[in-house]
């Protein structure tokens, strides 16, 4: 299987030059869960255009620092995208963005949140255990975060996955189209959050936060435990 990845975000210049791009870090996570798999990138952030979604295996959005409310030139055709790969079937992923993205185009709601940041080692509720997960699931995942938005308002086919008091939706599954998404980050190695919150400390960040955050990045991640969900869900989708 060939996953569409759709890149909607950079990494911020201040650590190009240490981290890959996204899309890099989601073949990196991918590799150990499904080395079948292979790539391609399509990067709307970068003015690329997107494909006919019928002709494509699946697809995975990534994080953004933009909102899907902004009016970028892209969003609005990318919502439009969404629609059309559930239309055709197409297995689709999203994460952070992408899972705002999906929310938001498939009749859910997404704003910024007056509660403000949501970063470093967050730990989700799972509450519904997919079929495709291919064993028991575990009573929570703990996994790296950096958002201020979220979605309010879930989508009338989605069904929630996992939940935490900050991020109530925070992982969707949908009932009538193959399509996942999580809020969290399973992508981000710990070195890179630890890096992204450093260079928002003090501007966007308060340095106490900013502080806290990495600090609870000294405990595990079940970032592998989620990309083996991911992979597993590929497979139980397959191209249609």
């Amino acid at each position: 299987m060939k996953l569409t990845i759709v890149e909607t975000g950079l990494v911020p210049p201040a650590l190009r030059d240490q981290f890959p791009d996204y899309p890099e870090m989601f073949r990196q996570m991918f590799a150990a869960a499904d080395p079948a798999l292979t790539f391609e990138t399509v990067s709307v952030v970068k003015g690329e255009a997107l494909p006919d979604p019928a002709t494509l295996d699946a697809v995975l959005y990534t994080g953004s620092p933009a909102g899907v409310y902004e009016d970028h030139p892209w969003i609005a055709p990318l919502m439009d995208f969404v629609r059309a790969a559930a239309a055709s079937l197409r297995p689709q992923i999203g994460i952070c963005f992408g899972h705002q993205l999906m929310a938001e185009a498939l009749g859910g709601k997404v704003v910024k949140s007056e509660k403000g940041w949501c970063v470093g080692r967050h730990t989700y509720d799972v509450i519904d255990c997919p079929v495709w997960s291919g064993a028991p699931c575990p009573p929570t995942l703990s996994i790296a975060a950096s958002h201020q938005d979220q979605v309010i308002l879930r989508p009338p086919s989605a069904r929630v996955l996992a939940r935490s008091a900050f991020t109530p939706f925070a992982a969707l599954e949908y009932a009538d189209i193959p399509a996942i998404s999580f809020q969290c980050h399973p992508e981000f190695a710990a070195d890179y959050s630890a890096a992204l919150y450093g260079v928002r400390r003090g501007v966007s960040l308060p340095d106490a936060q900013a502080d806290a955050a990495i600090a609870s990045l000294e405990a595990p991640l079940d970032g592998p435990l989620l990309a083996s969900w991911l992979a597993r869900f590929l497979r139980a989708a397959g191209p249609r």
